[in-house]
């Protein structure tokens, strides 16, 4: 799976809000067209010391409701935990673990924010300008942002506002639980985003191929840990 070299990796945190700043305009929110059939849900799990991760994708048919791949690595943490810059920290062994699937997926989920974002460039707006496909920020918490109260059925949203533009939506995914918030990455609409979350969700709040790629994260670590 092929990705553009937007820049470089190895930056101080005050050259990656410099980054942030500039690639920015280059988001696209805009419509799809076409069906997406396959998504990759990627996630990552950090050892105790914080020193390694482990991150994993999995490639879910959205149709068939089935795993089509499952694919992780293991690698070491090069840029600190700074509130506003996670893609920095996270966004190479996602780009490296989706460059290892055998299959082009029709869109991306992260677990984090898209242009719902202080500097509208979250983790899955900044990792699809590398892929230029579809990528769809779904986060289990707010970064910016306000809404009002969401309904509480499954498929139940209302707009997420920031200074007067809709970023994202505020998704119930399951009922009696509470909701997410998905936002555009790159290359697709808010409508289509929240679309596309909801028609991955299965019995669970978080969208299957999402919730896998965080177990199989998660599994690794846990085994590691304890040998």
């Amino acid at each position: 799976m092929g990705r553009l070299p937007v820049h470089r990796w190895d930056v101080s945190p005050r050259e990656a809000l410099i980054i942030q700043k500039s690639l920015r305009p280059r988001v696209l929110v805009r419509d799809l067209k076409g069906l997406i059939r396959t998504v990759a849900g990627v996630d990552m799990a950090y050892t105790s010391n914080g020193k390694h991760f482990w991150a994993a994708v999995c490639l879910w048919d959205v149709i068939l409701e089935q795993v089509l791949e499952e694919r992780w690595i293991r690698g070491r943490v090069r840029f600190p935990y700074i509130p506003g810059l996670l893609s920095f920290r996270e966004a190479p062994g996602i780009l490296e673990v989706l460059g290892l699937l055998q299959r082009k997926p029709d869109a991306v989920l992260c677990d984090g924010q898209g242009i719902a974002h202080p500097r509208g460039l979250g983790l899955a707006s900044h990792v699809g300008l590398f892929l230029q496909i579809p990528t769809v920020g779904c986060a289990k918490r707010r970064l910016v942002g306000q809404h009002t109260e969401v309904g509480p059925h499954k498929g139940d949203q209302c707009p997420l506002i920031h200074r007067g533009r809709v970023l994202g939506a505020v998704l119930r995914t399951r009922e009696r639980v509470k909701p997410v918030f998905v936002s555009p990455g790159n290359n697709v609409s808010v409508a289509r985003a929240s679309s596309l979350v909801l028609r991955c969700c299965t019995r669970y709040r978080i969208p299957e191929p999402l919730r896998r790629a965080h177990l199989l994260a998660g599994r690794f670590r846990k085994r590691e840990e304890a040998s």
